[in-house]
């Protein structure tokens, strides 16, 4: 399916409608050509239907001391856990959509927000959807709302595991995202609340406010180690397709993997530079005894 081509006819019909209702009752050959051709994009983009998808949606519920049963939550507690909520998903869309290698500032997120479409009952709380209006594709690819969201449920669920299923999870998330999903546990603990997130048929959720402390404590900056390093050596492979690396350290002989960052397009380039010396940037994601996780940010061709 054309994207493009799905997006100028959604444009083409708006400017249509709006030359229609401009356009005097008299002019009526005018109004029939128009007309006509309204008639003719509206039936290619109901040819298109098929292949158009309904948008992502997520169930974010809460039990404890703010949730009154099944019948409401206080009004403070749900607009800001929502909130803070919203923006590590939103952060992280745009970090994955437009510089998905960490930076340390936070992206625009205009591109990426999230709707609440309705109340989700038993444990109180919200029905989210991701915004088709903000730059979504409506076709069967995959999001990066979608890919923002299940992010954040991972990332929950290995806050409660261990340290290398803490740094997979955190690696390329970037500071932002993890302080927005800090802020979040930290106003469910403050008010005696634990929540569940229900995405694509996955769910997470807390145990106890016990277990939203402790991935408080697994998600603070000491616990995240990141970095940004320049080393010297020789790649010793890579597989485009996984967009995966091997590079051996000039001074230690130390052979490290990871994945190649989005500012490298085409993985592939790295082939050019096998056995060659050269000099790297890379992002290193470090939590306790967990194995480092690396993602290539950049080649310096040491022979040019």
């Amino acid at each position: 399916m054309n994207l493009q081509r799905y997006h100028r006819l959604k444009a083409e019909v708006t400017e249509l409608d709006r030359m229609l209702a401009d356009m005097s009752e008299t002019d009526i050959i005018d109004r029939m050509s128009v007309q006509a051709r309204i008639d003719d994009v509206e039936a290619e983009l109901a040819a298109m239907g098929d292949s158009v998808k309904e948008p992502n949606r997520a169930r974010l519920t809460f039990r404890g001391k703010p949730v009154v049963g099944s019948h409401g939550i206080y009004a403070e507690f749900g607009a800001a856990c929502i909130n803070t909520f919203a923006c590590a998903v939103n952060s992280l869309a745009a970090r994955m959509s437009d510089s998905p290698v960490p930076t340390g500032t936070e992206p625009n997120r205009g591109d990426s927000r999230l709707l609440i479409t309705g109340t989700a009952l038993g444990s109180f709380g919200f029905e989210l959807e991701e915004s088709r209006w903000e730059g979504v594709s409506p076709f069967d690819e995959t999001s990066s709302v979608e890919l923002a969201i299940e992010k954040v449920r991972i990332l929950m669920e290995a806050s409660l595991g261990s340290d290398d299923d803490l740094v997979e999870a955190a690696s390329g998330v970037g500071k932002p995202v993890l302080g927005y999903l800090r802020d979040f546990l930290n106003i469910m603990a403050d008010y005696g609340a634990v929540c569940a997130l229900e995405f694509k048929e996955k769910t997470f959720r807390f145990k106890d406010v016990g277990d939203v402390r402790k991935s408080i404590e697994r998600l603070k900056e000491y616990s995240i180690i990141e970095k940004e390093e320049k080393l010297s050596g020789v790649f010793q492979g890579v597989l485009p397709r996984r967009r995966t690396f091997e590079f051996r350290i000039a001074d230690t002989g130390e052979i490290i993997s990871g994945k190649v960052g989005g500012k490298i397009m085409d993985a592939n380039v790295i082939n050019e530079y096998i056995g060659k010396n050269v000099t790297i940037t890379i992002h290193t994601t470090h939590v306790g005894v967990g194995i480092p996780r690396y993602i290539l940010l950049e080649i310096i061709d040491e022979e040019k």
